[in-house]
């Protein structure tokens, strides 16, 4: 099976679920998740249409999509990988959308590079709701202060949230935990599901869910 026929039967798998949970097609976005793909893997998907991708590494991205965009300008890219404090200018510059906020030095950097760039991506901020010590993410103890701070201090606006279940445990109360805390803080934007889960998540009110080996095959 090609890449068109994977990314057609994932769009139709992920409408599907969203009908299956009385939601619109439209309410989910598929943000395709290019990270270790090249540019001729990744142009048939923007032949065919599709426009929201997702990239885990800034100097990857920085390699690949300023061509891509020349020919495809509508494109929304999402950064879904850890982001250092020192890579915000590039972030800023290059992504659309940042789901990877967790930590105060980089929600500085972002606010000194946003308010000085005039661009603004949209900020998600990442949930580590399994409290995993090797992945990034706010502890979910530390969620309400972190997301109150992001504003108040740093005048940052906050569309979301972003979370990956721990692989040994069930993802539904993780999903089911990311959406209690977006709703206390108002928050529209909920980053969650990806291959293996993405029907429980939109089940439970994802609108992003974050799909790539399923489309694009496995990474070397």
């Amino acid at each position: 099976m090609g890449v068109i026929e994977r990314f057609n039967d994932v769009r139709e798998m992920v409408a599907r679920a969203a009908r299956d949970a009385d939601r619109a097609a439209g309410d989910v976005a598929l943000v395709a998740v290019s990270k270790l793909f090249d540019a001729a893997a990744i142009t048939p998907v923007l032949e065919a249409g599709h426009r929201r991708f997702g990239e885990n590494y800034v100097q990857e991205a920085r390699a690949k999509w300023p061509g891509l965009r020349a020919s495809h300008g509508d494109v929304v890219l999402h950064m879904i990988g850890p982001l250092q404090s020192n890579k915000a200018r590039d972030a800023v510059e290059l992504f659309d959308v940042i789901e990877t906020l967790d930590r105060e030095s980089l929600a500085k950097e972002l606010a000194k590079e946003i308010a000085r760039q005039g661009r603004s991506p949209a900020l998600l901020v990442q949930v580590n709701t399994g409290d995993e010590p090797q992945k990034g993410g706010v502890s979910p103890r530390d969620a309400d202060a972190f997301i109150g701070m992001c504003r108040e201090r740093h005048g940052l606006a906050i569309a979301g949230l972003m979370c990956i279940p721990p692989a040994d445990q069930p993802p539904s109360p993780h999903f089911a935990f990311l959406g209690q805390i977006a709703r206390r803080h108002g928050l529209k934007t909920l980053s969650m599901g990806m291959s293996a889960d993405f029907a429980a998540a939109i089940q439970l009110g994802a609108t992003h869910v974050r799909i790539g080996s399923a489309i694009f095959g496995q990474r070397a």
